[in-house]
């Protein structure tokens, strides 16, 4: 089974998928993580990390298409080593996959040019490219203020010295990516979201993990009692 946690920066999914990988191990599954972008194990992945480290600009200096082909080769790059591990585990417990990217480059622009992006990511990624499509979906949902709140409290990352990335830093930016994961989450049977907070408080980690576990265990294919 492939399971996906997505949502917006600063919404816990490398948390999340953590917790999730680790549940699914003590439940007596073969389970593994893996985070795309992989920053430091592809070609690709370095140069997304360049490009949100500002190498080639601001976000709106480069074409939306020509950003999703960096986070589309990381996971081609990837493809080999996703297949192997899917073939040797029971369970993929994935931090950030295909829908990242629709979310993030679709973001950008609106209406049929939207819609037109979207198309070619999913084309690229899935068709040509070949990628497993995911069997369930979590959008873990939350406010973009607080998702900020909690990109400030973040350690450094290996691909960036900066506190916020240029996705992260970016609150209108972000709110267009909440967006956009909120319209394939009611376009896509296989998603489930969810909330990550309740009225103005964030929930703790534990209580996330848990709602994701029993919605989880409603799936088919999910593999445990």
């Amino acid at each position: 089974m492939l399971i996906d946690i997505e949502g917006i920066d600063g919404s816990g999914k490398g948390t999340q998928a953590r917790l999730l990988c680790d549940r699914l191990s003590r439940a007596g599954l073969s389970a593994s993580l893996i985070s795309f972008p992989r920053y430091e194990g592809t070609l690709f992945g370095r140069a997304v990390g360049e490009f949100l480290n500002g190498k080639f600009g601001a976000l709106a200096d480069v074409h939306p298409f020509l950003v999703s082909l960096l986070f589309a080769g990381d996971r081609f790059e990837s493809k080999q080593f996703l297949l192997e591990k899917m073939h040797n585990s029971d369970v993929i417990v994935l931090d950030r996959y295909v829908p990242s990217n629709v979310a993030h480059q679709a973001s950008k622009l609106d209406g049929a040019e939207r819609a037109e992006l979207t198309r070619r990511i999913l084309e690229i990624e899935f068709t040509i490219f070949g990628l497993p499509r995911p069997d369930v979906v979590f959008l873990l949902d939350l406010p973009v203020g607080m998702a900020q709140e909690l990109i400030a409290r973040k350690t450094t990352r290996n691909y960036t010295s900066r506190k916020a990335d240029i996705q992260e830093a970016d609150g209108c930016y972000l709110e267009r990516v909440r967006e956009v994961y909120h319209q394939l989450a009611r376009s896509e049977p296989n998603w489930r979201t969810i909330a990550c907070c309740t009225g103005d408080q964030i929930r703790t980690f534990e209580e996330i993990a848990e709602t994701i576990w029993q919605v989880g265990k409603t799936l088919p294919g999910f593999g445990v009692a």
